[in-house]
């Protein structure tokens, strides 16, 4: 009898372990981790607010360059990352053999020329140093601005990511100084002009409708610069991210977006539209 209710007991006792356990497990199938890039998240944190009704808990992974988050994507470190466009993701897949997918798009920011030196394009003269990001895409992109800017023109062969060796004609002799993306605004001081990221900008002070000295168009051509939230290919269909995706695409973070960057950001998916 008494082995009987000593099994009893410890039936019970793995029973309520096993229990718990799954129930922590459970828990976790509900937090998220997402990377972002740089200090301005103010629509990140109303979607966490947002899910939070919904018992989902999304943890906002601040970084302050574009290198990192991919990685700890790839890596397992986050479930998600949003700061990337799609030209920038499809250059880093090829470069690392990752399997990294666009899952929903979040809104457009456009490439700014910044400078503390001159207030007009036309100021820029011979021998000019301008500093762009160093990152094939966003280099490439930077390239291609100064071209639309009519200050150099680049090998239509190079498509949407030109070097600075595509450059067929540049009359001015500018200087063009390659440095990492969270630089170039940091970089005004020592250079005639910047090209900024829009986020960069915007996490630097600068207003990009009031103060950059050209803004780059945003029309048909612009697709490859939407900016995206990102998954691991093998987890591309979780439920759980369509619920993050569906409590991003709003009216509310829309507003939000268009406040916080000055209007120089403007949200991508087609219901914004």
């Amino acid at each position: 009898m008494k082995k009987w209710t000593v099994g009893l007991v410890l039936a019970t006792i793995l029973v309520l372990f096993v229990g718990c356990g799954n129930s922590k497990k459970d828990d976790n199938t509900n937090k998220v981790k997402i990377g972002l890039v740089g200090q301005n998240n103010e629509v990140w944190d109303y979607v966490k607010e947002e899910l939070k009704k919904d018992g989902i808990d999304l943890e906002l992974v601040v970084f302050d360059d574009y290198n990192q988050p991919n990685a700890a994507l790839a890596e397992g470190e986050l479930d998600l990352n949003s700061f990337q466009h799609q030209s920038f993701l499809d250059s880093y897949n090829q470069d690392h053999g990752t399997k990294l997918v666009a899952i929903g798009k979040t809104y457009i920011a456009p490439l700014g020329i910044y400078s503390e030196k001159v207030k007009d394009i036309s100021e820029i003269k011979e021998g000019a140093k301008i500093a762009i990001p160093n990152d094939t895409t966003n280099g490439g992109r930077a390239i291609l601005l100064l071209q639309t800017a009519g200050l150099i023109k680049v090998d239509k062969d190079a498509g949407l990511m030109p070097t600075v060796n595509d450059i067929t004609e540049n009359k001015l002799n500018l200087k063009i100084e390659e440095l990492d993306a969270a630089q170039t605004a940091r970089a005004l001081p020592d250079v005639t002009a910047s090209i900024v990221n829009g986020n960069m900008a915007v996490d630097a002070g600068l207003n990009p409708l009031r103060e950059a000295i050209y803004l780059e168009p945003i029309d048909e051509t612009s697709d490859p610069y939407i900016n995206m939230i990102v998954a691991n290919e093998k987890d591309k269909d979780k439920e759980i991210f369509q619920k993050i995706i569906k409590a991003y695409q709003t009216k509310e973070a829309a507003k939000i977006i268009e406040e916080t960057t000055n209007g120089s950001a403007m949200p991508a998916w087609e219901e914004s539209k």
